[in-house]
């Protein structure tokens, strides 16, 4: 979409800025939702620099293609993150957006800050979530986009409920409820035809699922030789194939680890394999005896489509899942997974329905979305940065990036 040529009217231009395969997956909707209402503008920040991790999903899921792409992905999450924020204010000035949406909590996080100093509206959706570790990089990536962000949409009552208590304004705060629905229900189509499990040969309930990414269980070795311990252990307790989406840093690392000759002997039935797209892994989670992950999503996806499930995490940003009984968490200590998987898998031998968390239960999140936005850009220019508003005032952040040192 583009302006009105030769118009004294401008449609609001919004900016949205995704950098990981769950962002895309997740804003697919609003993203669509939002080219349709407004002059959308898409950035994506270059930080999945792994085609299956990246432009797999843009293709798979019919999303426009970005209009611009930082290539900001460095050698350390400082150099990644001073990329994002140096190559995007340039961005910034030329798009001269009326509003920037980042989501969740990675590094795309940061792009809070080049808006921030351009005095343009900013707007956080998955604001409020808190594992209340400050060891899990997230976490802090969470709080700084929180701290920064001008309009919080929430997941859930319960980040609602954080956001209050560190005195951020209620006024600002909207609970729109989990895009996965929305998502799970617009794609069914696809992953009703995925042919994932034929190309594979396995059958439904007769392997496992795990995808393992996260710094704190695969960069240290002694984790990922527990890990790759555990995947062994359930290969030769329940006589399966072990199917692991095998995510780039979990890639690399392995290959450290071999390099190392610190990796043991992997059982046969223990399969490594390239990330799957977005809809062949919905329907291998759907028909999985038990899913082994560490994913952000887990908590959702089990929730809404119901498979048994074990998240792989020493703190966790969901516990909604933990009210409703709809998967068991585990440290990274193959005993501890061992015996959450038995629990996980016998319960759902009797009772397999989905255990839905009521704020996940929502299927027009696109739409909340889309009408905040629009609804609350003014209201951001005149009670935060005391702007003026209307068709003629037009965006601030055309104008050079206030220094700290500005008289």
């Amino acid at each position: 979409m583009s302006r009105p040529a030769g118009s004294a009217e401008r449609r609001l231009r919004v900016l949205v800025i995704v950098g990981t395969r769950p962002e895309v997956v997740k804003l697919s909707r609003v993203i669509a939702a939002l080219d349709r209402a407004v002059d959308l503008r898409l950035v994506h920040t270059g930080q999945n620099y792994d085609h299956e991790l990246n432009q797999i999903f843009f293709e798979e899921l019919g999303i426009r293609r970005p209009d611009h792409d930082l290539d900001a992905a460095g050698p350390t999450p400082a150099e990644t993150i001073s990329r994002l924020i140096s190559r995007l204010d340039p961005i910034l000035a030329a798009e001269a957006p009326d509003a920037v949406l980042i989501y969740g909590d990675t590094n795309t996080c940061y792009a809070a800050i080049a808006a921030k100093r351009r005095r343009i509206p900013v707007f956080h959706l998955e604001a409020g979530n808190r594992c209340f570790d400050q060891r899990v990089p997230e976490e802090i990536n969470r709080r700084v986009a929180d701290q920064l962000s001008d309009v919080h949409l929430a997941l859930t009552e319960r980040a609602r409920g954080h956001l209050l208590a560190e005195g951020l304004p209620a006024q600002r705060i909207f609970v729109v409820g989990s895009p996965v629905k929305e998502m799970l229900t617009h794609y069914a189509p696809l992953i009703d035809t995925s042919s994932a499990l034929t190309t594979l040969g396995v059958q439904a309930g007769r392997y496992l699922l795990a995808s393992v990414h996260r710094e704190e269980n695969v960069d240290r070795p002694e984790a990922l030789s527990a890990l790759l311990e555990t995947l062994n252990r359930l290969a030769a307790r329940y006589r399966l194939p072990v199917i692991v989406s095998t995510h780039p840093r979990t890639r690399d690392r392995l290959g450290a680890l071999r390099r190392s000759g610190r990796a043991p002997l992997l059982d046969e039935r223990v399969r490594f394999c390239r990330p799957f797209g977005f809809a062949d892994y919905i329907a291998l989670q759907r028909a999985a005896l038990c899913v082994l992950s560490d994913s952000a999503t887990l908590t959702e996806e089990a929730s809404l489509v119901g498979f048994p499930a074990v998240l792989v995490r020493e703190a966790h940003e969901r516990p909604e899942g933990m009210d409703r009984g709809v998967l068991v968490a585990s440290v990274l200590r193959p005993d501890r997974i061992l015996d959450a998987v038995e629990l996980i898998v016998r319960e759902a031998e009797s009772d397999r329905r989905a255990r839905v968390v009521p704020d996940y239960d929502a299927d027009d999140v696109s739409r909340r979305v889309v009408h905040i936005v629009v609804s609350y850009i003014d209201h951001v220019r005149r009670t935060v940065w005391y702007g003026d508003v209307g068709p003629s005032a037009g965006p601030n952040p055309a104008a050079p990036a206030a220094t700290a040192d500005s008289r």
